[in-house]
C-alpha cells in the first residue's frame, strides 16, 4: 500500500500569511511526480503553530526519487538577481507512515 509524509512545519503566526502564499506559487510542482497520490496543507486552528504537509506516495522510492529531483527545485530561491528568501517556518520534522487500511465515501 502506499506510504504518507507529513512534514510538521513550525510556523510563527506572523509568517503564517508567507507560508501560505509560497505554497500556493508552487502548486503544480508535486502533482505530475511520478508516484505522487495527494497533498494537502493543514492550517492549525488553535494550540498550535504547527502546520501539516501532508503527501501520500505510491512507495518509498517514489517519495525518495521527488525529493531529489522535484522537491529540490520547487524549493529554490527566485531567480539569481533576488535576494534569497527566508524561511518562514522556523522547525521542520518529517513524520513516515505506511498506509494500512484506507477508505472513502460509499458510492
Amino acid at each position: 500500500m502506499s506510504v504518507v509524509k507529513i512534514n510538521v512545519l513550525t510556523v510563527p503566526a506572523e509568517q503564517r500569511e508567507v507560508l501560505e502564499q509560497r505554497f500556493a506559487s508552487r502548486a503544480g510542482a508535486v502533482e505530475n511526480s511520478d508516484g505522487f497520490e495527494w497533498f494537502e496543507l493543514l492550517r492549525p486552528v488553535e494550540g498550535t503553530d504547527q502546520y501539516l504537509v501532508y503527501t501520500r506516495w505510491r512507495d518509498e522510492e517514489s517519495f525518495k526519487a521527488w525529493m531529489e529531483g522535484p522537491m529540490r527545485s520547487a524549493h529554490q530561491n527566485g531567480p539569481a538577481d533576488e535576494a534569497p528568501k527566508r524561511p518562514a517556518a522556523t522547525g521542520s520534522t518529517l513524520w513516515s507512515f505506511d498506509v494500512v487500511q484506507s477508505t472513502g465515501p460509499k458510492a
